[in-house]
């Protein structure tokens, strides 16, 4: 079989950026869902695996703990994936042969999607199908003794198109504020985790919060298809989309969303973008692919193209999902994000108490959370491209009380018990000796201060109660009368 058309040596520090970055990505995930499952999904955590897996099949959640659960297990599936992915990155799989470097990648998937699988509401993110798309690729992106596979490098981009221009549409079918311009105005400060710079991106000059939307638009709706032009059309839509990337990597935390974004965009760039800044670096003496690889390649484009038509219709939809996937082992899945923007910002804030009898001289004494405003004088942290799910789902349930409802009760007595892995997960833990008598949930308006409050205050929020959110409840599921 002739497969010069399948590869070509100028994609080689593509491939290697692209392959690197995945894997990089993947240790930051199994690290996180490692250091975290416990109090969310562990034997028991809010959402206990094996709970949830007594009602769903194979067919329905294919994973792995569907044949065995324990948290020991599962730890050690996080962090094996980790070791994988650390390996990967440092570059071992160069070092072995390319059947071997497949199964390790191929391996990788299938343990994180059996994580996706068993994560619930938890992983129900759309950078965590983005993660698995990206790391099927990955298997047959092949390592230095094969040339790079064009073909699979043009999926990627399909991918990278995929996750651009779903976005562009939702967010010009959603919200007005983006058809007017005016949606950034309120973003930066009413998103789910701002960043240290959040606050001064909110107060920029609102002529500049527009050019911010249409630069925004120009980059999903219209440079994505520059992707698949020739080079060096390609290459410049990639370097336009890995500078909105970073642009957005410095005005909030958005888990690793932007950064497997900047890693799909070398996909895009051939040999003749890094000759400038790496002159050294030139790809070495590699074969054409053997025929095996390349008919797994061909295999693998024949089931992308034919799992497109659901992404593609859904984004020629009218009702366009913002994020979806359409089979349970997340193939080629549906992109999109912030179709609506809020005007305002609500924050959930959980209290504790060690009175054993409330009354209007009750001290409460509030929970400080890792990511999510709390404190008004302290600086939003940088957290991504580490995930903090908690944080992020404390976000919707201030913006939905039904959607804690699964977990919001569970999540609260594990404060009352001062449960150690749950505490964890926050910053501060105002009861460090002895567990609450009593905690309770307050709702709050949250806005950034002004320029001339923040000089005055040193606070970098300004909060207003708006009322109570959850009553106070005690471990024995006692609610005391509904003080604020």
């Amino acid at each position: 079989m002739n497969t010069t058309w399948l590869s070509g040596s100028g994609y080689w520090l593509g491939r290697l950026v692209l392959e690197r970055g995945i894997a990089a990505i993947y240790v930051l995930a199994f690290v996180a869902a490692a250091r975290q499952f416990r109090a969310l999904i562990g034997e028991h955590g809010m959402l206990p695996v094996p709970r949830y897996l007594r009602r769903r099949p194979f067919r329905v959640s294919p994973s792995i703990f569907q044949l065995y659960y324990s948290d020991r297990f599962f730890a050690a599936i996080c962090w094996l994936g980790a070791a994988l992915a650390v390996a990967l990155v440092a570059g071992a799989g160069e070092l072995v042969p390319l059947w071997v470097v497949m199964a390790i990648w191929l391996l990788l998937w299938a343990m994180y999607l059996s994580i996706v699988n068993v994560g619930q509401t938890w992983y129900s993110f759309g950078w965590e199908s983005i993660l698995l798309e990206a790391g099927l690729l990955a298997v047959f992106l092949g390592n230095d003794r094969v040339a790079p596979p064009v073909l699979v490098m043009w999926l990627a981009r399909w991918l990278l198109f995929r996750i651009e221009f779903g976005a562009g549409l939702i967010k010009l079918r959603g919200d007005s504020c983006w058809r007017d311009l005016t949606c950034l105005d309120y973003h930066h400060e009413t998103q789910p985790m701002p960043g240290p710079l959040s606050w001064f991106f909110h107060h920029l000059p609102k002529p500049l919060h527009r050019i911010e939307v249409a630069g925004n638009h120009v980059a999903q709706l219209v440079v994505p298809f520059g992707l698949f032009a020739p080079q060096p059309i390609a290459g410049a839509a990639a370097l336009i989309i890995i500078v909105t990337q970073l642009w957005l990597v410095a005005s909030g935390n958005f888990a690793w969303l932007n950064w497997v974004t900047i890693v799909l965009a070398a996909s895009a760039l051939d040999q003749s973008w890094f000759t400038g800044l790496l002159p050294s670096l030139q790809p070495p003496a590699m074969p054409d692919p053997p025929t095996w690889f390349a008919a797994a390649a061909i295999a693998l484009a024949v089931m992308v193209v034919v799992l497109s038509y659901w992404p593609v219709r859904n984004m020629a939809s009218r009702n366009q999902r913002m994020n979806a996937s359409f089979n349970p082992f997340h193939l080629v899945n549906t992109y999109g994000a912030f179709g609506t923007v809020g005007r305002s910002r609500q924050e959930v804030v959980i209290e504790g108490t060690a009175d054993t009898e409330l009354t209007d001289k009750t001290v409460w004494r509030e929970y400080e959370f890792k990511g999510k405003p709390g404190a008004t004088d302290r600086l939003p942290r940088q957290w991504a491209p580490y995930h903090l799910r908690l944080d992020w789902l404390m976000w919707f349930a201030a913006l939905s009380p039904t959607y804690a409802l699964p977990w919001r009760d569970a999540l609260l007595q594990r404060l009352l018990r001062n449960d150690r892995d749950t505490l964890r997960l926050l910053r501060h833990n105002p009861f460090p000796d002895e567990p609450p008598q009593y905690v309770r949930a307050l709702l709050y308006d949250y806005r950034f201060t002004t320029p001339a409050e923040r000089r005055r205050d040193r606070a970098w929020w300004h909060r207003s109660l708006v009322g109570i959110y959850l009553p106070p409840v005690s471990a024995s599921g006692v609610s005391g009368p509904p003080r604020p």
